[in-house]
């Protein structure tokens, strides 16, 4: 029988007792702020039926979404015919009945819907989950990771929009990385194109665009005039792509580029108000800055967007958080009229740089804090009762389970950081002492239980 290579699927990793320790320090950390603001937690399934995600991430997010098999024969449905078409739209339909989330604001949106009657409006959750995308795996990009995200849904109110920003401001002021908050309108982008003459290319101009600072602007040029932008619309669009300057010239920039546009007025005059009154509510840790090519590329967007880079030199520059304002993303599952708008904080790229900065705080993944040594099977079964006693203190404590060498018990203790040894042999069971060794500083001591608890909780 051939070896197997063992390895985990490209874009998936295995984590440590020491990641896992940093991980729940992120998400802790995240969590605390989320219930600060009246976030409540849910969580939906890792699948969902395909219908319920195809068709709301455009058609590059489509392509990244996890299709599974349906059990059994799961040819069984398809004809001959579409077999011999190679069709994959067609043959993914009748293989593939469910998928693995892409994100988690679209089952969010069908979470809404199917519990109407149990919500009360605006509802307010959060929700901590892993989700799966079929992108190369690359530095900061995994096909495997979590999101913490955000949601209000229920109200159109822009304070929502600002508490964003608030939420966004304390997370990462909590874990000491200083961000750039960028933010922009979805109307801008929609009153951009009616402005250039491409009113019905909206979507591929968002999807160009979404890749400025990844590309670069003859690229994006490029990409526009392969979906069928004309060089005219295309050269209207050059002074916003090039445009630099404050955020107060920004606007006055939009206000002449834009002109009586209608849309682009409205898309104007909320950006201004989210970025005036966030402004006056964050720390010095938080620059806001109002970028005119900021698209996010998912459809569901319709009003403000977001996008959170780290400002930390040399640290990752791809985006750490991000989201926005959609205004009818239930309506496709039969709840029409429903505004909502959140923001995604991506856990596997906060890891990364805090990381790369070194700006993890010092703390162990130990978890036992007392290690009983096994002498034998009487002195084990007398150690049962202390280390159920320490238990009920609130001290992670264990018993090595086998009467083995003592270097090798010394060594498990050694190896998984354990300050305190103890040690219970015949004089110990004698005097109702415990033969205490504290492994940081080699000191020994013979401690009553009540001694031992006290030490420990120091």
């Amino acid at each position: 029988m051939a070896q197997i290579k063992l390895n985990t699927p490209k874009g998936t990793r295995d984590f440590s007792p020491a990641e896992m320790v940093r991980r729940n320090y992120i998400f802790d950390t995240i969590k605390s702020v989320f219930k600060k603001y009246g976030y409540q937690p849910i969580e939906t399934p890792s699948m969902e039926n395909s219908e319920t995600l195809m068709g709301k991430y455009g058609d590059e997010g489509d392509r990244l979404i996890f299709k599974i098999l349906n059990s059994g024969d799961f040819l069984k449905g398809a004809s001959d015919e579409s077999l011999l078409s190679k069709d994959l739209n067609v043959l993914g339909k009748i293989v593939s009945e469910k998928a693995l989330r892409y994100d988690l604001t679209v089952p969010f949106a069908r979470y809404v819907v199917q519990h109407r009657n149990e919500i009360t409006f605006p509802f307010k959750r959060y929700q901590i989950q892993p989700v799966w995308r079929a992108d190369r795996p690359q530095k900061g990009r995994y096909r495997e990771f979590y999101q913490c995200d955000i949601d209000v849904i229920g109200s159109d109110s822009l304070l929502n929009e600002v508490e964003m920003v608030q939420v966004t401001d304390e997370v990462f002021s909590k874990l000491n990385i200083p961000v750039t908050v960028k933010i922009n309108n979805r109307k801008l982008l929609a009153a951009i194109a009616e402005v250039i003459d491409a009113p019905n290319a909206f979507v591929d101009i968002t999807v160009a665009l979404d890749k400025l600072d990844k590309i670069g602007e003859e690229k994006v040029c490029n990409e526009l005039r392969e979906r069928g932008i004309s060089d005219t619309s295309i050269e209207k669009l050059l002074p916003l792509m090039r445009f630099q300057g404050n955020t107060a010239e920004k606007l006055e920039f939009l206000k002449t580029y834009l002109g009586e546009n209608e849309t682009g007025q409205k898309g104007i005059a909320e950006v201004a108000e989210v970025l005036e009154t966030s402004q006056k509510l964050i720390s010095d840790k938080t620059t806001l800055e109002l970028d005119l090519t900021l698209a996010r590329g998912l459809n569901y967007y319709t009003g403000a967007i977001f996008e959170v880079r780290s400002n930390l030199i040399g640290s990752l520059s791809s985006s750490i958080s991000g989201g926005g304002r959609y205004d009818d993303l239930t309506g496709i599952f039969g709840m029409p009229d429903v505004s909502g708008v959140g923001i995604s904080f991506g856990a596997d790229r906060i890891y990364d740089v805090l990381e790369e900065a070194e700006l993890f705080p010092e703390f162990t993944s130990v978890s036992t804090q007392v290690f009983f040594v096994n002498f034998g099977e009487k002195e084990a079964n007398y150690c049962l009762g202390l280390v159920k006693q320490l238990r009920e203190a609130g001290i992670n404590t264990e018993l090595y389970p086998d009467n083995a060498k003592m270097k090798k018990q010394m060594t498990y203790a050694h190896n998984n950081g354990i300050q305190f040894v103890a040690m219970v042999g015949t004089d110990e069971m004698e005097t109702g002492k415990i033969g205490v060794k504290n492994m940081a500083t080699g000191e020994q001591s013979s401690l009553t239980i009540a001694e031992l608890i006290a030490v420990v909780n120091g």
